[in-house]
């Protein structure tokens, strides 16, 4: 076994490929800037030795056979230069994930710019109902394990489930990191532009996408969202068998009767034009039902039958922060908070919360935290995705110094489009040092009896949602 040394170990993805490599032999080490729980605990939890912060004694010490460089890392950093000045085997970590976890197991490679956890977390629970004991690489902490990586029970002839990230792969490795994963089944859930600071635009995105379909083998099978156009576009160059999934008869896999009720779902799904069953799934919101399509459809395809794949779905638990429930306080305020950060996803995530919660008020916190919605690429976009809210608390703009201002996401011109649609919009953090505090004391005179509070963000918010909970939830 190997001496590992992941040099950022504090991210979610290395943390977790980290503890499955532990688990399978390997003496695992590392280091990153200050971390603090979740990350540290759960490091902490499985016994590894990290160090906190750069130094090149961490590298003397640990002596290790292969350093991990996770893609938050540059150059300049004192670990990296010294790797690099001593001639130490540099990999990066989806490179590592093929190596040492997928192995010679079936790739199942989820894709897309929105519902990639879901989806993953999704196919890796149905496999592992159905007796598969997949393998498996979620880019958050899927319930149903709680554990975001592991490997597959078997050394070859099993599965191993990958969230297939668009984003770049290390400082120098610019690929995407899906195409590391050599897959045998591909998802495409859906293709928009996002990641501004790697990709210039949509056309940039879509040539990742076509790489991916290229890399799929002839006896592999791609399936693809059947109500996307772009999607539908960059699948038909497949060399292997491709279905689609979708809300409409003509994909191959479709749902019908869709209904929602208690945070679930119920569908009938359609297989070639052969109603195969009712599924019910504890999600909701059409784009939900979507994942559930392509996951349904891939575990299929590793040869699970319709009616293991029922008997699964209602015991599937949604991840962490995709569209999760953290309570409801005596006044009937439920709390929900989800990762959205893009558009599309905010404006999915709110419909599905209008669907759910009929005739209550939505308040919609959002943070403009990635590198797209910091800038003013999405300013329109931004400005008509909040259709379901009668409330939207704007967060401060994460690191604003990094762009020029006309290049910047400009929150007063989006607080004006807003109020032109009668919305009532509170821009936070105008006043240094009040922040997020300024929030709660704006929805104490704000919050009415019965409404739904949505904090939506890719990052902490300033640890909004626990300040929420404390103010709100908790009374």
């Amino acid at each position: 076994m190997s001496s590992i040394y992941f040099l950022g170990i504090g991210g979610t993805a290395m943390a977790s490929v980290a503890v499955a490599l532990t688990h399978a032999g390997h003496a695992i080490t590392g280091s990153d800037t200050q971390l603090y729980p979740p990350m540290s605990t759960f490091l902490d939890e499985h016994n590894i030795r990290y160090f906190t912060g750069f130094s090149e004694e961490n590298l003397q010490s640990a002596s290790p056979d292969m350093v991990v460089v996770g893609n938050a890392i540059s150059r300049g950093n004192v670990e990296l230069e010294y790797a690099l000045d001593h001639h130490l085997e540099l990999v990066t970590m989806p490179d590592l994930v093929r190596n040492q976890l997928i192995g010679q197991n079936t790739s199942i490679v989820v894709t897309g710019t929105h519902g990639k956890t879901t989806t993953t977390s999704l196919i890796a629970w149905l496999l592992e109902h159905g007796g598969l004991k997949p393998g498996f690489l979620v880019g958050g902490i899927p319930e149903n394990f709680s554990i975001g990586c592991r490997a597959s029970g078997r050394i070859e002839g099993g599965f191993f489930v990958t969230e297939g990230d668009e984003y770049d792969t290390a400082f120098f490795d610019k690929r995407s990191k899906f195409l590391l994963y050599r897959p045998d089944i591909a998802i495409i859930n859906n293709i928009e532009f996002d990641h501004a600071d790697i990709f210039s635009s949509l056309e940039e995105v879509k040539r990742s996408f076509r790489l991916l379909v290229n890399l799929v083998p002839r006896n592999g099978t791609i399936l693809v969202n059947g109500d996307d156009p772009v999607a539908l576009e960059i699948a038909s160059k497949a060399f292997c068998r491709v279905e689609r999934f979708g809300l409409n008869s003509e994909s191959e896999w479709s749902a019908r009767n869709i209904s929602t009720e208690s945070e679930a779902s119920s569908f009938e799904l359609y297989y070639k034009g052969a109603l195969s069953g009712t599924i019910h799934i504890p999600l909701f919101g059409n784009y939900n039902i979507m994942n559930t399509l392509g996951a349904i459809a891939a575990a299929h395809h590793t040869g699970l039958s319709l009616e293991a794949i029922r008997r699964a779905t209602p015991l599937f638990r949604r991840p962490k922060r995709r569209m999760e429930i953290i309570g409801t306080s005596r006044r009937n305020i439920t709390l929900v908070e989800d990762f959205a950060h893009h558009p599309t996803a905010v404006k999915v995530t709110l419909e599905a919360l209008q669907q759910l919660y009929r005739g209550r008020r939505i308040v919609t916190c959002f943070e403009p935290r990635s590198n797209t919605t910091t800038r003013n690429i999405f300013q329109q976009e931004l400005s008509e995705c909040f259709g379901p809210a009668s409330v939207v608390v704007m967060g401060k703009v994460h690191r604003p110094e990094r762009y020029a201002p006309e290049a910047s996401l400009n929150t007063a011109l989006l607080k004006e489009a807003l109020q032109q649609q009668g919305k009532t919009v509170f821009l936070a953090g105008l006043t240094p040092g009040n922040y997020p505090e300024d929030i709660i004391a704006f929805l104490q005179e704000e919050l009415r009896d019965g409404d739904v509070l949505a904090v939506l963000s890719n990052g902490s918010f300033a640890n909004l949602k626990n300040l929420l909970t404390e103010s709100f939830i908790k009374k």
